[in-house]
């Protein structure tokens, strides 16, 4: 198994979705008490910890996390690696004194959640907030990386510190992307890899940035720099999706002959399927997402969950922080919990 199918298989071993919500008091309130504080104070493992079913799932998670986060460990008893990230998993959660609250879920008593959720390496442990899952990482990671996942989760912020160049040269680069200079953004990226040739996040972005200008052989020659622990980036994975992706939709037609046949039949769900490839690759991610959503409400079953699985694909090669992600996430999982 891999991260590759994973749908937040792009967080790994990146940076968390920043999290935060409510609103934040200042000075001391009115109406403290002895029994608030005591009401207050911070809950123990018991309060936090627990372990949770297929039925029960929408209850200890969905719901639970409109109230507050809740981090779900997906584990298995034959999983060693499983076995070293619980005690410092759930030694985090307790130390975050109620920031976010823990379930566990064993996936060989309950596969279902998991499977839906396109998990396919264990231990994942997927973060939800406000009903719908935001992040998430894999493996058994570092007690420092737990805590500083919980600490962006729930809106705590990172420490501060002195800035570091090569990340500041990543934000300009971003930056730059986002504005539409893809010239700037380029040339900023090569420079990074020129001073950091490791720098994997800056291979994939820039890969990335290629298929965007549509320069797939230099987006291929970008991603054959790839080697060792670089090929488990989620920005090179990401991008090598999003070059796969781009060559197979090479292959697959005219869309306005595509929404000509949706307009005669709706159910045409190998038509829909295909405009929404060509949908992704033309830049219209909302609605190649809903094209593919619309086939899972309609049958999911509809070749061997195709549609989903597809989905998940765009959501890799999209990236986790990108709008038509967060909205096909929580559209997806309305589809399935609802």
């Amino acid at each position: 198994m891999t991260s590759d199918n994973n749908p937040y298989g792009a967080s790994y071993g990146g940076t968390p979705v920043s999290v935060s919500w409510g609103d934040s008091a200042t000075g001391k309130p009115d109406g403290i008490s002895v029994e608030g504080l005591r009401a207050g104070a911070a809950p123990g493992a018991a309060e936090l910890i627990r372990d949770t079913t297929t039925a029960a799932f929408k209850a200890d998670v969905m719901d639970e996390s409109r109230r507050q986060p809740v981090l779900v460990d997906f584990w298995a008893p034959w999983c060693g690696p499983c076995k070293q990230l619980a005690p410092a998993l759930e030694k985090a959660v307790v130390a975050a004194k109620g920031k976010v609250k823990l379930v566990k879920m064993n996936i060989d008593d309950h596969p279902a959640v998991a499977g839906q959720l396109g998990i396919q390496s264990i231990p994942a442990v997927i973060a939800f907030v406000g009903g719908q899952p935001v992040d998430g990482f894999m493996g058994a990671v570092p007690e420092s990386q737990i805590k500083a996942f919980i600490d962006r989760i729930a809106g705590a912020g990172g420490a501060g510190g002195a800035p570091d160049p090569l990340a500041e040269a990543m934000e300009a680069a971003t930056a730059a992307a986002e504005a539409g200079d893809r010239d700037q953004a380029a040339q900023i990226y090569q420079m990074i890899l020129q001073a950091d040739p490791e720098n994997a996040d800056a291979l994939g972005a820039l890969a990335a940035l290629y298929i965007e200008m549509k320069q797939f052989d230099a987006a291929r020659q970008t991603l054959a720099g790839a080697a060792g622990d670089a090929l488990k980036n989620p920005s090179v994975i990401a991008a090598r999706t999003r070059l796969e992706l781009a060559e197979e939709v090479a292959k697959l037609g005219d869309p306005d002959a595509l929404r000509q046949q949706l307009n005669a039949d709706p159910k045409d769900f190998q038509a829909r399927f295909d405009l929404a490839m060509i949908e992704n690759a033309i830049g219209d991610r909302d609605a190649a997402a809903e094209n593919l959503l619309r086939i899972v409400r309609a049958d999911r079953a509809w070749q061997d969950d195709g549609a989903r699985k597809q989905l998940l694909k765009f959501f890799d090669a999209w990236g986790p922080k990108d709008p038509a992600t967060l909205a096909g996430r929580r559209k997806l999982s309305s589809a399935l919990f609802s």
